[in-house]
Order: C-alpha cells, then sequence, then structure tokens
C-alpha cells in the first residue's frame, strides 16, 4: 500500500483510502473518519504561513512569511512549516524532548515557545529527505465550497456541513427553531480558582 501526501508534506495517507481505482478523490462518506478529518483540515491549512515565519514576523509583517509547505502533528494541533524551517521543528521534536508533546493538546504551542525563545537547530542540522514522486500525477484537492458542495449533492432535502476544525459533518436543520438563550448568563464575572 503506496502513501502519500497530499496538498501539504508531513500527513501520510494510504492511497487506496483516498482514492478510486481511476485516481479520483472518493467521497468523503468512503473514506475512514481519521482520515476524512485530516483531508478536510488540509483545506483549511492550504496557504496558510509557516508558522515558525509567522513568530519572526508578526501579522504586522505576515507578506514576508513562507507559505507552509509541511504539516506535523495531530489535526488542531499542527506545526506548520516551510522547508526553512523543518530543520528546527525536527531538532525540538527528536534533541529538545518535543516528541514528549506529540499527541498531546500542547504539541503546537510548546514548539512556539521553544521557538519564541531563540532557539534554533544546529547549523547544517540534517532534515528529513521528501521524495516528490510524479506530484503533477495527483489530482488537486478542491477547495472548501467545493467540498461543501460536493457533500450536499449527494443527499436529496437535507443539507451538510463540514466543521473545518473537527472534521465533523452534521445535518443542517433548515427547519429547526433557534433554541432560546434563557438559561445563558451572560454577566460579567468568570469564575476564578
Amino acid at each position: 500500500m503506496a502513501k502519500v501526501s497530499i496538498g501539504l508534506r508531513g500527513w501520510r495517507f494510504d492511497e487506496e483510502e483516498v482514492f478510486t481505482d481511476d485516481g479520483e478523490f472518493r467521497s468523503l462518506d468512503d473514506v475512514p473518519e481519521d482520515t476524512r478529518k485530516r483531508l478536510i483540515r488540509l483545506t483549511y491549512l492550504q496557504g496558510k504561513p509557516c508558522d515558525a515565519c509567522y513568530l519572526v514576523h508578526g501579522e504586522e509583517n505576515k507578506k514576508r512569511c513562507n507559505q507552509a509547505e509541511i504539516v506535523y502533528g495531530e489535526p488542531m494541533e499542527e506545526v506548520l512549516l516551510c522547508s526553512e524551517h523543518e530543520a528546527d521543528f525536527l531538532y525540538w521534536f527528536r534533541e529538545a524532548n518535543g516528541k514528549d508533546a506529540a499527541g498531546t493538546e500542547t504539541f503546537r504551542d510548546e514548539f512556539h515557545e521553544w521557538f519564541v525563545a531563540g532557539n534554533r537547530a544546529p547549523e547544517g542540522y540534517g532534515g528529513l529527505e521528501h521524495v516528490d514522486t510524479d506530484p503533477d500525477e495527483l489530482p488537486t484537492p478542491p477547495d472548501p465550497a467545493e467540498l461543501n458542495r460536493r457533500l450536499n449533492e449527494e443527499y436529496e432535502g437535507e443539507r451538510k456541513r463540514i466543521d473545518l476544525r473537527t472534521g465533523e459533518i452534521t445535518t443542517v436543520d433548515d427547519d429547526a427553531e433557534e433554541e432560546p438563550l434563557d438559561d445563558v448568563d451572560l454577566g460579567r464575572e468568570y469564575p476564578t480558582k
């Protein structure tokens, strides 16, 4: 079973889970849940800046940031990187105990804190060798609007919504009345320890 990266390197998918025998993307309903979550999340991550570049340049100089090419971590706690900063991440992960944060909700934050503190990979620290095999042969993933259109055309009489943060697919009930917010406390006092 061949593994492929789609859109960004890092997350790898079994070809058979994602593509039909004709090389087209499978319907989201035919894709295993974890794979579906990652594919949907990738549509959101496309075109985002490298986390490390963003930490260096900030919002005011966002145009100077490299576009992310690589994704590591779990959906919603992922780290986005350009080729230039991948070695820094790998060094943090391998040598600076970053792997201890793998799979946790603090994964991204811990890398960010390490990077902001001025830590970097030593000069010449090797990254990963990425092999691009026939990248033009892979179909381009649909954009989020296209995903929603395709998802909804398969269901008559009901619309579906994809939460790009969680990958959850829910039915939109157009006839449902909004529940009143009578029991919601909108006061200014916040719980304290």
